[in-house]
């Protein structure tokens, strides 16, 4: 058997993020209070006090997968399964696509669970990047010679996670291009689909695009509302129930108050004022931490966002990126990702997605240390 695949990320986040003074690790914004949340849909509190914690149905509650049916187009409550947050659907996603030998192509930089659940299944891992040098664009190349006539999966993250670009209508065309070429399947990652920072317009979905995709969605980035642990998988029905008898080995369902809250949370009435919300975060701490940025001259090199609560930043300093966020941590209290998660050093992802008294004090602390590095 091969040597585990440890999630690093994940495993460093886990270990880390409720220990320190400022958390800028987390790739969502500031969190929604329930309050705040019930607030939106008056006379639901009553109901939600009488909820008996009993089971939910085990592939989400029929209002809360009409929610999302409703987000993409041609798809009907069967075409959603409701999971414990997108990681859940990614992980049985993979599972029920890929075995050992199989190959499938991942887009990077990207969220490197796919990468490593497919690693240690044993899958045959090809990788296409994102170009830096070209506004984080698809390398078009690249994607054509990962995609063989073997390839089973193309795994995509669209906004991307890191660097928050989002796929042009071409880049979408020139994947599902080559996913039919092969009959492969398209796994879209599209949880920061709705936290847009350029654009008033949401990130359209790869559903509906073509018959062979998953699309997965979450709570926890453009909504504000990760302690919910909802997340889902829209697919065609058949993929669908294949994936929910995986989803009853690991989890069964989600809870009963989870699918309730997430059904009020994708309403017509409160998912836009939830989108709103995001927006106003992500759009109000990319300017703090773009002059932030800015003021360091050439310290530092980013290609802006154009969605997501995170900036993939490029820095000219002679330290290794898993050693400068681990000194960051000790030292300052301060928390961020390493770019050597992505299997890019020199670089770091930090969340912008907080109020202003809370971001600015923290990157005064990463302004400190960086002062430190330069002796």
């Amino acid at each position: 058997m091969s040597e585990f695949q440890v999630f690093l990320m994940e495993r460093m986040m886990s270990l880390f993020e409720q220990t320190v003074e400022y958390n800028l690790s987390e790739s969502g914004v500031k969190p929604v209070p329930l309050e705040d949340l019930v607030r939106y849909k008056p006379g639901v509190l009553d109901e939600l006090l009488s909820t008996e914690l009993n089971y939910p149905y085990a592939n989400g509650n029929p209002e809360l997968r009409e929610n999302i049916a409703a987000l993409y187009d041609g798809a009907t409550a069967d075409n959603v399964l409701v999971t414990v947050g997108a990681a859940e659907a990614n992980y049985i996603t993979t599972h029920t696509l890929l075995s050992s030998g199989d190959e499938i192509a991942v887009m990077l930089p990207n969220y490197m669970q796919i990468w490593g659940v497919a690693k240690n299944l044993g899958a045959k891992v090809r990788e296409f990047h994102l170009k830096e040098k070209d506004g984080w664009a698809l390398d078009l190349d690249e994607l054509e010679k990962a995609v063989t006539p073997n390839a089973k999966l193309i795994a995509i993250c669209n906004p991307d996670n890191p660097t928050g670009h989002i796929l042009s209508e071409e880049e979408m065309d020139v994947v599902v291009r080559a996913a039919d070429r092969v009959g492969a399947w398209i796994l879209a990652d599209e949880v920061y689909s709705g936290a847009e920072r350029t654009r008033e317009e949401q990130t359209p979905s790869f559903y509906g695009r073509y018959d062979r995709v998953v699309a997965i969605g979450s709570l926890s980035k453009a909504y504000g509302l990760p302690g919910l642990r909802i997340g889902w998988l829209v697919a065609p029905e058949d993929l669908v129930q294949r994936a929910w008898m995986r989803h009853e080995y690991i989890t069964i369902s989600a809870t009963m108050l989870s699918n309730k809250l997430a059904a009020i949370a994708l309403s017509p009435e409160v998912r836009p004022e939830l989108i709103r919300r995001t927006r106003e975060f992500v759009r109000k701490g990319y300017a703090v931490l773009e002059k932030w940025l800015e003021d360091h001259g050439n310290t530092f090199k980013v290609v802006p966002p154009d969605a997501a609560a995170i900036c993939f930043v490029r820095y000219n300093l002679d330290v290794n990126s898993t050693e400068f966020v681990e000194r960051l941590r000790k030292g300052k209290s301060v928390f961020i990702v390493p770019g050597d998660h992505f299997g890019m050093d020199h670089f770091f992802r930090i969340s912008f997605g907080q109020p202003e008294e809370y971001l600015v004090p923290a990157l005064n602390r990463i302004h400190e240390f960086i002062l430190e590095l330069q002796g």
